[in-house]
């Protein structure tokens, strides 16, 4: 049966990889039958070097990037070419080469596999002994830079219904793991020990759900419009909306306490969360592998009944949060019922038309003017650059220096590969760059031992693949993969030198030292870029908060725009948190402070979610009342979330959200005292918020030593 052909069951870096392997075969077998075999791994390399941005993506974007890798691949190696004859002129080439490949990460994450190629390709034609001609290094490089880019753009257009489909079903795959993850948060509320471990999941599938669904985004919303497309599409908008209503599924859970009553509560809630989470992951599998989803059936009303069954006392207020509860409950299994019909190929109108949806698509392109706003030391991609030319630079002067048989593009490689643009991440990368070398060595050394040649070309092309698929996800097997590769690369280059492995693992070890080292040079602390990264959470939120309240009058695109906004503001300054841990404690952010501040803005987002909900259910005439009350709280909000204006009062300490403000009739038999606490509500988290971004926006003052511990 055709879905379960391994080729079904491949992830999309899975798939890439593959391509990308096979594509770097066909090259060097063409170069092999073409130029001979001393000529062949040039090619190679250059192909390899421009292979680093080809991922799933729509083919206009596989063009900027690969052609923009094939052209710097190129400029990196002649300039190796030009000063390998001088020594120390060499070293000055390597650090300008440096500064200007990370120069270009001012365009953003999509130059990032960009920025490495004229890395990757200086260390190469390092790598080669001295030939005859001065410049064959780089004009073989060149040839494999355009057959590489011939290539992508074959297999990117073949591929492209296929990385569409697996887009779509990681997609819905991080959905199903960000159900399972709330409910596994909501069952540890319910508890009196926290769950921290299932909110950090939490917050790292918030991570990995954006960044999937961004992914989805480029993909899908390029392609031409088809009844494929759509139902697709169709899909995708609806666990962009699922996102936004799971936000809101732990509002009003304080108020339930701690007892028994609670556990049964959360307990139940929790387990139709992971049911939701098992439909979307069956709905992911079966557009993996083109069929119709199993049907499955949610039991609303079994959950209904459980919560119904709590030990609650009569008159108890918490029996008014059951039918909100299973309200919400049920939105979740109406929008997964609709996402497995769509999957079962059921119709369904498009909110947004084909042009509207291309203002989702991230940017493309590399205006200068970018560039041109990083130009100051205040700059982090500046600073990065600046870090990076001297690194390089310096680790090869150390290369040629040092008394064992080093080769110094090895200690440059370390250093590129570790050293990042913040102390977090260059950690991050040291730990799995000296794991990753070390398995590497061993796995060519039991190659080298077995005396197998016919093996060793088909080992280079695995580790290649590997090296590629896993740059993102993992990266200690990308290092593993690579130092297999660069080993053979080097091995095919130059035979008579064999396999220096203890050599390797000791520049290895120097190289991720070094690049450790060099991270206090120029640092990029988080609290830095904290105050801008304040400023924006406010601003998209307010930005946000203007289109959700007024949600009749808005445009919709200009809604969805504000919201993915909003999103991404907030994780942006999660993920600085995280990076902060493991700086120096004299520049850390606070993180107990910092957390607050982004749980208060979760939860206003979460109440903006409600409240659109709550005003989809007001009749086509919005009421006077409900006019008034939208326009009191906006202006709230403005007063709070505005950080030009002063900041306005703290809230009361008194509890605003109390079991006493929860109406008693349910939101069916009467809505506007719903919509009223929730207002309410919404405007006192405004105000909290405003308070912790007081608390942590940092003022400008002078920077704090660098290096206390």
């Amino acid at each position: 049966m055709r879905q379960w052909f391994f080729w079904h069951r491949l992830p999309a870096y899975a798939v890439n990889g593959i391509a990308v392997a096979l594509g770097i075969a066909l090259i060097q077998l063409l170069a092999t039958l073409i130029a001979g075999p001393a000529a062949a791994p040039l090619v190679v390399s250059g192909a390899i070097c421009t292979s680093l941005p080809d991922q799933p993506n729509h083919p206009a974007r596989t063009w900027h990037r690969v052609s923009a890798a094939a052209l710097l691949t190129f400029v990196a190696a002649l300039a190796i070419d030009i000063a390998r004859p001088y020594p120390m002129a060499l070293g000055i080439a390597i650090g300008i080469v440096a500064f200007a490949s990370m120069l270009a990460m001012a365009w953003g994450a999509r130059a990032g596999a960009v920025s490495f190629s004229p890395i990757l390709s200086m260390i190469f034609a390092m790598a080669v002994p001295p030939t005859g001609h001065p410049l064959s290094v780089a004009m073989w490089s060149a040839f494999g830079g355009l057959a590489y880019l011939a290539w992508a753009m074959l297999s990117n257009t073949l591929l492209q219904r296929r990385y569409r489909t697996l887009a779509l079903a990681a997609a819905v795959a991080g959905a199903a793991d960000l159900f399972r993850s709330r409910g596994r948060v909501l069952g540890a509320a319910g508890r009196s020990t926290p769950g921290e471990r299932a909110a950090e999941a939490w917050i790292r599938g918030e991570s990995e759900l954006a960044d999937r669904l961004q992914a989805a985004r480029d993909v899908l919303f390029a392609a031409p419009d088809t009844p494929h497309w759509r139902r697709d599409v169709a899909i995708l908008l609806r666990v962009i909306d699922l996102r936004d209503i799971l936000i809101a599924s732990p509002l009003d859970v304080e108020l339930l306490g701690h007892d028994d009553a609670t556990r049964t509560i959360l307990d139940a809630t929790a387990a139709s969360l992971a049911e939701a989470g098992r439909g979307l992951d069956l709905c992911a599998n079966a557009l993996r592998d083109g069929v119709a989803p199993a049907p499955i059936t949610f039991a609303v009303d079994a959950f209904a009944r459980r919560l119904e069954s709590a030990p609650l006392a009569p008159g108890d207020a918490r029996l008014r949060l059951i039918a909100p509860l299973r309200d919400r409950m049920q939105r979740f299994v109406d929008d997964v019922q609709r996402i497995q019909r769509l999957a079962a190929g059921a119709d369904e109108p498009l909110p947004l038309t084909h042009a509207q949806l291309m203002q989702f698509v991230a940017a493309e392109g590399w205006p200068l003017s970018a560039v041109a706003a990083q130009m100051n030391l205040g700059s982090p991609v500046l600073r990065h650059a600046l870090r990076s030319g001297i690194a390089l630079a310096l680790a090869y002067y150390i290369g040629l220096v040092l008394p064992w048989g080093a080769h110094a593009y090895w200690l440059v490689l370390s250093v590129a590969v570790v050293l990042r643009g913040t102390l977090g991440e260059t950690l991050a990368r040291r730990n799995a760059r000296v794991a990753g070398t070390v398995l590497g060595c061993l796995i060519v050394v039991a190659v080298a031992s077995l005396d197998a040649p016919l093996l060793v070309k088909p080992l280079f092309f695995v580790a290649l693949g590997a090296a590629h698929a896993f740059a993102i996800r993992r990266y200690w097997m990308t290092a593993m993969a690579a130092s297999v590769m660069a080993l053979l690369q080097a091995h095919f280059v130059s035979p008579e030198a064999g396999f220096p492995i203890v050599e390797r693992i000791a520049d290895t070890l120097l190289g991720a030292a070094l690049a450790w080292s060099l991270s206090y040079v120029l640092p990029s602390w988080e609290r830095q870029a904290a105050r801008r990264g304040i400023t924006r959470i406010a601003a998209a939120l307010m930005n946000y908060a203007s289109y959700a309240l007024h949600a009749r009058e808005a445009d919709p695109v200009a809604e969805r725009l504000a919201r993915r906004q909003a999103y991404d503001a907030l994780q942006a300054l999660t993920l600085a948190l995280q990076r902060s841990h493991v700086e120096p404690r004299a520049v850390r952010l606070p993180a107990a402070d910092v957390s607050a501040l982004l749980d208060h803005g979760e939860r206003l987002m979460a109440h903006l979610s409600m409240v659109r909900l709550l005003l989809a259910q007001v009749g086509d005439e919005t009421p006077e009342s409900v006019a008034h009350l939208l326009a009191k709280c906006h202006a709230t909000l403005k007063g709070a979330l505005d950080l030009q204006l002063p900041a306005p009062a703290a809230p009361t300490t008194a509890r605003v959200d109390g079991l006493a403000l929860l109406p008693e009739r349910p939101a069916r038999a009467d809505l506007l005292p719903w919509l009223a606490r929730r207002l309410h509500l919404l405007s006192a988290e405004a105000l909290r918020l405003r308070e912790m971004i007081e608390r942590v926006r940092p003022q400008p003052a002078a920077a704090a030593p660098a290096t206390s511990h």
